[in-house]
């Protein structure tokens, strides 16, 4: 049997803080702790640091870009620009500013910022509870616990693999694996491969697949897309231009619901590049719909790819329909479009025998889910995910940094995160200062 199946029921332990027990190591007290040592951790550390507050980092890995490093495949490349690249007080200045960072480059980047100002991170100290009592928070960790006035949660929202319960009906002697632990083609034995997810992850890997050769078979999600680039720029430049990056949450179309809706999947590899699924299947990709059922290897298949290759390319049409306008409203000369736009609708079977098949690995592209069990503040909803306005909850003190859409869509990236991380750091100065008048 597979690792996968092994660990799909796999879950992090948690413990009331409400009675600490005695840790190695004496209780420290902080005014500020940041949980979580990723873009997000440091930006918020730098920006203490520029108002002298002190504070310390929680960092469940044993050192830095733990995840950038061991979490992503081969050729993973950041899909945004290299001008994007916007961590306060260290903006990308290299030579390339339309490029896309190569895994490498990214971790690169981190270590030069973390170098560039030494913030204090302790690694190797997951927070396994996090509780609050008369206005002191309690921060547990296996060999220490903390008290701080204010904490800053700056450790994302992808903490645990999201692995459909139809994996468990995939024949034993398949190989399966998540996309946080695909590395290359190499890694799954010889034969076919079956993606299952069309996000930015999935679609990446599947053309990380073709190109190495394999027969795929995807299935179709109703992600949206995007082109590379648009009459002579990437699409990146024009929505910037347009001020689309500046829009706030409360002004989107989609309101609270842009944090939660998928990426449109595109490509900075070699340079950058559309990721169009009707070319791939051309090319010989094989396309499916959604996953219906999965009983004893066998897989029944909604009949909705053509439904979700539409909503794709409708999602491109309206965004090249946007920057038209914005062309023609200021008269910008701008060359033709030269990207493909192919109407290849490729059949779709409505089930497969896997038992059968000559698939022997399958990649679950089905992104993650946040887990938050540790927080004994009723700072989430229902499903566990955080409730915050730009970052500030109901509990006195407590913040979230670093999430999808949280004031912009650069609020998960690294291109907002520090406004984001000036605008918390702003409001603790402020609570400090009025304790301290107190």
């Amino acid at each position: 049997m597979n690792t996968l199946k092994n660990n799909l029921n796999t879950t992090s332990t948690s413990s009331n803080a409400s009675n600490i027990p005695a840790l190695d190591g004496p209780e420290k007290h902080y005014p500020v702790i940041i949980v979580g040592g990723g873009q997000a951790g440091m930006a918020m550390s730098f920006c203490l640091g520029k108002l002298d507050i002190e504070h310390l980092i929680l960092d469940k890995a044993q050192e830095l870009a733990h995840n950038w490093q061991h979490e992503r495949w081969d050729s993973f490349c950041l899909v945004t620009p290299n001008w994007q690249c916007q961590l306060p007080g260290f903006p990308y200045n290299g030579d390339d500013p339309d490029g896309f960072m190569v895994k490498d480059e990214i971790i690169n980047y981190l270590k030069a910022y973390r170098d560039f100002f030494n913030p204090p991170i302790q690694f190797s100290s997951p927070v396994s509870s996090l509780s609050q009592e008369n206005g002191l928070f309690h921060i547990k960790t296996p060999k220490q616990y903390f008290t701080a006035d204010q904490v800053v949660l700056a450790c994302g929202g992808y903490h645990k693999p999201n692995i459909l319960p139809f994996a468990q009906q995939f024949p034993d002697s398949m190989t399966q694996v998540h996309s946080r632990d695909y590395k290359n083609s190499k890694q799954l034995p010889e034969g076919e491969v079956m993606v299952i997810g069309t996000g930015q992850s999935g679609s990446q890997i599947a053309e990380d697949l073709h190109l190495e050769g394999r027969k795929v078979h995807l299935c179709v999600g109703s992600a949206p897309r995007v082109n590379r680039r648009y009459r002579g720029k990437d699409v990146v430049n024009w929505l910037n231009e347009m001020d689309y990056y500046q829009m706030t949450i409360d002004k989107h179309p989609e309101g609270d619901n842009a944090p939660h809706a998928t990426n449109h999947y595109v490509t900075g590899r070699d340079g950058g590049r559309d990721l169009n699924l009707r070319v791939f299947a051309e090319q010989g990709m094989q396309l499916y719909g959604k996953m219906k059922t999965v009983v004893n290897g066998v897989i029944e298949f909604e009949d909705d790819l053509k439904t979700n290759l539409d909503y794709a390319d409708n999602a491109a049409k309206r965004i090249r329909a946007s920057i038209e306008k914005y062309i023609d409203e200021n008269n910008i000369d701008a060359p033709a479009d030269q990207n493909i736009h192919s109407q290849h609708l490729p059949e779709s079977p409505s089930s497969l025998d896997l038992n059968t098949s000559n698939i022997t690995s399958v990649v679950w592209a089905t992104g993650f889910k946040m887990q938050f069990d540790w927080l004994k503040v009723p700072v989430t909803d229902n499903s566990g995910r955080p409730i915050q306005k730009r970052g500030l909850t109901d509990t006195n003190g407590l913040y979230f940094l670093g999430l999808n859409w949280m004031h912009t869509w650069g609020s998960g990236r690294f291109f907002h995160v520090g406004q984001d991380a000036e605008f918390i750091s702003e409001q603790i100065a402020q609570k400090l200062k009025k304790q301290a008048i107190a």
